[in-house]
């Protein structure tokens, strides 16, 4: 029986790969921080075993015996500047890459890179000329503010690179924006918007959003890792299935419970109001946050610019979890653990 290591085990992908990897029958050792936290979110047949990413001997203890590790822990939003996403996302990369070298048994290395890595002048470039963003594609210029994708991008380049030096057997996998259960960032922000019970709508919600359901980048995850071919590639999990911003919308209120109004918004009315908010954002900060990106313009008006293509032919990845199911659980998940967050805040008052 085959013993996989995960890192980043109670967060979003990484519990969808621990589901995974239980259900196809292997052996599973989830590496924590808070080993005691842990255990009350995972699975009991997983074995948790206290650690950091960090420090380098109990990540080494953790990957003994082990047959691939899979990497997700990383932070995506932190403060502190560059050093708080270099120090966890690179340098745990790095401890993960000697971790698995010195496991002495061959084990192979999944990294949970990200789409982020193109940069934003690179990833609509092909689709200009009608093609769809590759692995082939040349990655593109990141402003030095762009903390997490530049962690991202150093972080694959160290796995890729030990890969090509013989140190260890690696892969990594570069998914879009990821919803699904305990997803604390996109469908928390989402739902928050439909809450108000009206969605603006850019040229009619038509565009195709770039996401995909987190079971889905597990099991391209879990195929990466065991697939011999995928050793020193890299494989974009973007398109499971095409999904328009209305279409979204339409499928969350399902889950929440809530009809929704959706109001047609021109693109000028958009770009204004995007100059107005990053004119807020420098005077309440004090000329500290200028940056609210027009990426998050791009991701609801322009249709999702990658490709898939590698990880079907090579992977034989075949998304199995449809949005019109993965796109209502994940805002139903969303609401049942607000209500429960309340009863639990209302109950614990004098």
């Amino acid at each position: 029986m085959s013993l996989a290591l995960v890192t980043g085990a109670t967060g979003l992908v990484g519990s969808y790969i621990v589901d995974r990897l239980l259900a196809d029958g292997w052996s599973v050792r989830a590496f924590a921080r808070s080993p005691d936290r842990a255990r009350l979110s995972l699975p009991k047949a997983v074995e948790v075993v206290p650690g950091d990413v960090l420090d380098e001997a109990s990540f080494a203890r953790a990957a003994a015996g082990c047959h691939t590790i899979f990497h997700t822990a990383a932070n995506v939003l932190a403060r502190g500047g560059w050093d708080a996403y270099r120090i966890t996302n690179v340098e745990g990369t790095r401890n993960a890459i000697m971790a698995a070298e010195r496991s002495g048994r061959g084990t192979r290395l999944l990294q949970l890179s990200s789409v982020a890595v193109y940069g934003p002048s690179r990833r609509y470039e092909a689709a200009k000329r009608g093609e769809r963003t590759g692995e082939d594609t040349e990655l593109g210029p990141l402003r030095d503010g762009a903390y997490y994708a530049r962690s991202k991008r150093e972080s694959e380049e160290l796995v890729l690179e030990a890969h090509r030096q013989g140190r260890v057997w690696a892969t990594a996998v570069r998914p879009d924006v990821i919803y699904g259960r305990h997803d604390r960032q996109f469908v928390p922000k989402m739902a928050l918007l439909a809450r108000s019970g009206v969605i603006p709508l850019l040229r009619r919600g038509r565009s195709i959003m770039a996401i995909v359901h987190a079971a889905n980048v597990a099991d391209g995850a879990v195929r990466a890792a065991t697939t011999d071919i995928a050793g020193g590639r890299v494989y974009n999990l973007a398109n499971d299935y095409d999904v328009s911003v209305r279409r979204f919308f339409e499928l969350a209120s399902e889950g929440l419970g809530r009809r929704l109004l959706f109001l047609p918004l021109p693109m000028w009315a958009a770009k204004g109001a995007l100059r107005g908010a990053r004119v807020i954002a420098r005077t309440v900060s004090g000329g500290r946050y200028s940056m609210i990106g027009s990426s998050a313009l791009d991701f609801i008006s322009l249709d999702n610019p990658f490709s898939s293509e590698r990880a079907r032919k090579e992977l034989g990845w075949a998304p199995s979890v449809r949005p019109e199911i993965g796109i209502p659980d994940a805002f139903r998940w969303w609401k049942e653990r607000r209500a429960n967050e309340k009863g639990a805040t209302f109950e614990s008052r004098p």
